[in-house]
């Protein structure tokens, strides 16, 4: 069973988590032993004493940026929510990289920390400044984008989890290597990513809301606004069912007396017709239909 389904041992790792974090960024504004090591890793630069590796790298780095990897995942989950009829995967994604971009911009805002390449003074944390390194930006994507692509696959989780965790730790790395980060920058990113991932149940619970409401939306759109108002029934009795079928009783009427008529040698067929003239209804009155009668629906006009 996957951790990120069991509230309290999530709760706990969630606060776990959290601690790291603050206590890192704690370390660098301190001026702790771990600012030294980011100094020492700094002015070592590894790109230098392995420069064999750094094509390798500069290619692996890709992994972490946030506009290829979110393309290629983008493409995998839509085509997944198309074929199967269900958009909780997509929005599960679009969620928690909102909640990303939310959350690291908020802290490197606030941070303010320069990178290695424009460090001003040797051994001072470089914070406040008007940068945006700290926490790494790379080392969180990877985390985050790769960890919940994992964590929404359909078979193999664990295999798809392993490696996930193996491509952010090689991301978060890889940018201490270019120097383009520090190394509590990549603990920092790291941590922040890791966050977004425990917070992943909420995004699917906000996903499955998002989608109920869309396929109420569209049931509703299909159906119309006429097809929801119910019909009012007529109400009427056996008059009001006698007077609606007026006009063809009337013609059945009309056609069987003329036939009548025309069949007797002792009627004259043309004063027969001539009876059921609306002039001479006029006068006289409409034939008789039953219950028309007793109580009319409606008055002829005069002529």
């Amino acid at each position: 069973m996957s951790i990120l389904a069991l509230p309290m041992r999530r709760a706990s790792l969630a606060v776990l988590v959290a601690g790291a974090y603050v206590a890192v960024f704690m370390m660098v504004l301190t001026r702790s032993p771990l600012l030294d090591f980011d100094w020492r890793i700094a002015m070592w630069r590894p790109s230098r004493q392995w420069p064999q590796l750094q094509g390798v790298l500069d290619v692996l780095v890709v992994a972490g940026q946030r506009g290829p990897t979110v393309a290629v995942a983008l493409s995998w989950l839509g085509w997944r929510s198309w074929r199967g009829r269900d958009p909780r995967p997509l929005l599960v994604f679009l969620a928690a990289l909102a909640l990303l971009n939310v959350s690291v911009g908020a802290v490197k805002l606030g941070a303010g920390r320069l990178g290695p390449s424009y460090a001003y003074t040797i051994g001072s944390a470089e914070l406040f400044r008007g940068g945006d390194i700290f926490p790494s930006g790379h080392a969180a994507n990877s985390v985050v984008i790769w960890g919940t692509l994992a964590h929404l696959a359909p078979r193999h989780r664990r295999a798809a989890g392993v490696l996930a965790a193996l491509a952010a730790l090689v991301v978060g790395l890889t940018t201490v290597y270019l120097g383009y980060h520090w190394f509590t920058d990549a603990l920092g990113g790291w941590a922040a990513g890791a966050l977004v991932l425990l917070a992943l149940p909420s995004c699917e619970r906000f996903a499955e809301w998002v989608a109920e409401w869309g396929r109420g939306l569209c049931g509703h759109l299909r159906s119309g606004p006429v097809s929801g108002v119910p019909r009012r029934r007529r109400r009427h009795g056996r008059c009001g069912s006698a007077a609606a079928g007026l006009p063809s009783a009337l013609g059945a009427v009309t056609s069987r007396s003329v036939l009548r008529a025309s069949m007797s040698p002792q009627v004259n067929p043309v004063t027969t017709a001539n009876g059921f003239h609306p002039r001479v209804w006029n006068e006289r009155g409409p034939p008789r239909v039953p219950c028309l009668s007793q109580n009319p629906p409606f008055m002829f006009p005069a002529a």
